[in-house]
């Protein structure tokens, strides 16, 4: 009875120990549980990263070539317009009164044309009959039929008839300059009443509109912003130490900030040849393939430029690749044990793999966890892969 009632004390002592013990085994000192993954084959694609803002290639401020009042408005902002499309009228009472005065005067200078062109005719008769008269009296003034004064007054008349159609050819010419001259001005009238018409200069979608009714505008002074649809890309900023490979033509990703995850494709349609001294960035035009429906001018977006393409290429999730000593490396395991090998890394994919040039055999088993536990990785160290 003494015996069981000591080993029952013991045994108060030793099961907690050995549970304890049991416990430490399998928490504290438990081999560390990682991921194991292994090199395998990719198709793989190295992408620039850009961010930048949605523009339109071809802008246009649509302006009055004359001063005026605007009297009406025929489009407002966000509306699609086609070429010669009329989006504006100016005041055009006083215009209209210029015109109408031009032609009131070119009618004038028309009716002095006819009339000095009578004129000319009819002095030129006479000139026809002078002439006539003086050689006939010339010749019985000859004959000492008629006195030779008689047959000299039919020779100035001859002269006079002469003088006559050189001034009536000129006062026709003047006439004819005067009406030049008064067509012009109806024509710079005409035009005038035409450009208190304002009309869209080519197809695009409004984007602002300047102006509004009652509001007084003056040569150069923007009424409406068009904006072309047919090209619209993102002007992305580029780190230029990340721009080689970067060229026109590239296959780029677009992200818009209001369409969320939604991508679009495009591709590079033009490379800036000018860094910026302050932040180091290259600019880069990603144009969209498809014509966006719906966009805005200014809107963020982010690019990501296709600038290398690998296909079958030995990769491993870019989370299993760390840094150690400024070489990169994965933790390979050996008999259940951890192992740095140093990598040789290649291009790496925005999916989240990377390339690997040399280092591995390919049939390694490669450790993988969250970050906070790889950082206490060291060599030796157990794990259990999963």
């Amino acid at each position: 009875m003494n015996t069981w009632i000591r080993m029952k004390k013991y045994l108060v002592w030793i099961v907690p120990l050995i549970a304890g013990i049991v416990v430490l085994k399998i928490t504290l000192f438990a081999p560390q549980a990682v991921k194991v993954v292994r090199v395998e084959k990719r198709d793989l694609s190295a992408q620039v990263y850009g961010n930048g803002t949605v523009e339109a290639k071809v802008v246009v401020g649509v302006s009055s070539k004359i001063t005026g009042r605007i009297v009406e408005l025929y489009a407002d902002q966000g509306d699609r317009v086609r070429r010669g499309q009329l989006i504006a009228k100016l005041e055009d009472n006083d215009f209209i009164q210029q015109q109408r005065q031009s032609e009131a005067g070119l009618n004038r200078s028309r009716a002095n044309l006819n009339a000095e062109q009578a004129t000319l005719e009819k002095a030129r008769a006479n000139l026809a009959l002078a002439a006539k008269n003086a050689q006939r009296y010339r010749i019985l003034a000859d004959k000492n039929l008629v006195s030779k004064l008689e047959a000299e007054q039919y020779e100035n008349a001859y002269l006079v008839a002469k003088e006559e159609v050189a001034r009536s050819s000129a006062a026709l010419e003047s006439a004819r300059m005067e009406q030049a001259s008064s067509r012009a001005g109806l024509g710079f009238a005409r035009s005038k009443v035409a450009d208190t018409l304002i009309y869209a200069p080519q197809d695009g979608v409004i984007i602002t509109r300047d102006l509004e009714k009652g509001d007084t505008v003056t040569p150069g002074m923007s009424i409406f912003t068009i904006a072309d649809p047919r090209i619209v890309w993102v002007k992305a900023n580029v780190d230029e130490s990340l721009v080689q490979g970067v060229a026109v033509g590239k296959k780029a990703l677009i992200t818009l900030r209001s369409t969320g995850n939604d991508q679009y494709p495009g591709q590079v349609a033009r490379v800036g040849r000018e860094s910026d001294r302050v932040t180091e960035e290259l600019e880069v035009d990603v144009a969209f393939n498809r014509p966006l429906k719906n966009f805005r001018l200014g809107e963020q977006a982010d690019v990501y430029i296709v600038s290398g393409l690998k296909k079958a290429v030995p990769s491993l999730p870019s989370a299993a690749i760390v840094s150690k000593d400024r070489q990169h490396g994965v933790w390979v395991i050996v008999n259940g044990r951890l192992a740095f090998r140093p990598v040789t890394v290649g291009i790496e994919d925005r999916k989240g793999f990377s390339e690997i040039l040399s280092g591995l055999a390919g049939s390694e088993q490669v450790a993988m966890a969250p970050p906070p536990t790889m950082a206490k990785f060291t060599n030796g160290m157990k794990v259990s892969g999963q």
